[in-house]
């Protein structure tokens, strides 16, 4: 922010002053806002597309089959569906993003977005939405193209669709960049009422703490049946470079099967395949592709008890993380010591309700169609129900967590003032 307050036309809109002539303080020359937003979205498009290229052109080499330009083709494919923008091939429909590749070209939208705001020296608020709308709508018509471009006798890919997906991930994250990168974004929480801004971080460690108790669960049912994965490695023979592909497309899918998780521990449970069902109540799925990430699917029948028990603990554990984060930081402002249990309670259960959101759009995103006949439907089909049942477990353990510690606050505070 040290920077951001020395440039020309600053949001308080005083004129500019210009600094000593020291040598430490020379500033790099900027680009125009448009050309900046430009650049920096090319670049996000060319760093993504190379990414996927060379993932499917190594794939190609250990293949027997094929060409070059197929291997490229396969690869702009990947690109398209990370970005939600559903293939058409041979009959049956890709629609289900990887979402460990989407979330690698977020993050990378999100430098991109940061370089733009960096070169551009945008500080104004026309600037700024200039700046955001520019990345996006470049970002975009460069999905547009890429879908054109793939689009070949079977393989199709519907043109706007790339451009909505393409550009609403840009706009997403490029913009977060460029609030973060021209000190908005501190503007805007310093503007927000101090209960609101405190709910949103309770809220992501909500999130966060539900997603890793996901991950250590899957973690452990994936070491339970070790056994699977050997034996679907042994099926497969991939050899060494399919090896490194097939780790490459698990690497991609885990956060999809970490989100399925979440779901099951919600209680609605998803589904790996039309007419499948995998939840607490009983698993019904039978036979799964050989890929080694669902090595971890339980086997027909009932499931275990322990199992049933955490779709129980799970959303209160994560509530109780909220109510901490909540009271934690409403403590430290001053004004907040004259605010009751109920006021913290309340911005507990508010906490959760936004954790409920953030988990739902995670969920729905997660899943889709992964080809045709059986497959044409993966996911969570109910993922609102599970996000409310989520939300709901949540916003008890907030609420009594918050409250039980702020009703201990103003003792603690008469003890302090007497001392």
């Amino acid at each position: 922010m040290t920077d951001m307050l020395s440039r020309p036309g600053a949001r308080d809109g005083g004129p500019h002053q210009t600094p000593g002539p020291a040598p430490s303080d020379v500033v790099a020359p900027t680009k125009p806002v448009i050309l900046s937003a430009m650049l920096s979205a090319g670049a996000c498009l060319l760093t993504g597309l190379l990414t996927c290229a060379a993932v499917a052109v190594i794939g190609w080499l250990a293949a027997t089959f094929g060409g070059a330009s197929g291997a490229l083709r396969a690869g702009a494919s990947a690109w398209l569906v990370a970005h939600k923008a559903g293939v058409t091939l041979g009959g049956g429909s890709l629609t289900i993003a990887p979402l460990g590749l989407t979330l690698f070209f977020a993050w990378c939208l999100y430098r991109g977005g940061k370089s733009a705001a960096r070169n551009s020296a945008a500080d104004r608020t026309g600037d700024l939405i200039l700046l955001s709308g520019v990345f996006a709508v470049v970002y975009g018509l460069g999905g547009l193209i890429v879908a054109l471009l793939t689009a070949d006798g079977s393989l199709k890919v519907h043109p706007l669709a790339a451009f909505l997906g393409a550009a609403t991930i840009a706009f997403v994250a490029g913009t977060l960049g460029v609030l973060v990168e021209s000190g908005a974004a501190s503007d805007i929480a310093d503007a927000t009422p101090i209960g609101l801004r405190d709910t949103v971080p309770a809220a992501a460690a909500a999130v966060l703490t539900v997603i890793a108790i996901a991950s250590v669960l899957y973690g452990v049912l994936l070491a339970i049946h070790f056994s699977r994965i050997t034996g679907m490695l042994e099926l497969l023979d991939a050899g060494v470079i399919g090896s490194v592909v097939l780790f490459a497309i698990c690497l991609m899918l885990v956060p999809n099967m970490i989100l399925y998780v979440v779901s099951f521990l919600a209680g609605p449970g998803f589904q790996l395949g039309v007419g499948t069902t995998i939840a607490p109540t009983g698993v019904d799925v039978g036979n799964l592709p050989a890929l080694p990430l669902l090595a971890a699917v339980p086997e027909d029948g009932a499931t275990p008890t322990y199992l049933l028990a955490l779709t129980a603990v799970v959303p209160l554990i994560a509530g109780v993380v909220a109510g901490l984060v909540v009271v934690r930081r409403g403590l430290v402002d001053e004004e907040a010591q004259a605010l009751g249990w109920d006021a913290f309670a309340l911005r507990g259960g508010i906490a959760a309700l936004i954790a409920g959101v953030m988990l739902y759009l995670l969920m729905a995103l997660s899943g889709g169609s992964a080809g045709p006949g059986r497959m044409s439907a993966v996911g969570i089909p109910a993922a609102l129900p599970a996000a409310g049942v989520l939300a709901a477990g949540m916003a008890i353990g907030a609420s009594i967590t918050a409250a039980v510690i702020a009703s201990r606050r103003p003792a603690d505070v008469e003890v302090d003032a007497a001392g």
